[in-house]
């Protein structure tokens, strides 16, 4: 298991690595993925260091409130909201999990395939 200081994600959280940031306040930042999947593919995490999904706990619903909302800011900013998009949260290896720092995946700009419900 990584730790913080090994973090990509909390690496560019506390600016040693760059990327494209497109949004930050005091909870959250916003950047576009290195290896986008679509058009529009941002990521949203969480400033602090959650491992996973399962890490939440009801004391950080209004921190994945926030993520969901700004997702939602985003991709009304990226003009992706009136065509659709989608927000994606993997858990763990098995779920797809990369990068063991909690992130919101938003994806748009095409038409996706893999539909779910």
């Amino acid at each position: 298991m990584e730790n913080q200081m090994d973090c990509i994600f909390c690496q560019i959280v506390s600016g040693k690595i760059p990327s494209d940031v497109i949004y930050q306040d005091e909870e959250v930042i916003a950047f576009r993925d290195i290896n986008p999947q679509c058009p529009v593919h941002i990521l949203v995490i969480p400033r602090e260091h959650f491992t996973s999904l399962i890490d939440i706990t009801s004391h950080e619903a209004s921190l994945m409130g926030h993520m969901i909302s700004l997702a939602n800011q985003l991709a009304r900013d990226e003009a992706i909201s009136d065509s659709g998009y989608r927000l994606v949260i993997n858990c763990g290896k098995q779920g797809g999990q990369l990068v063991p720092h909690l992130h919101l995946h938003l994806l748009g700009g095409r038409q996706l395939s893999g539909q779910l419900g």
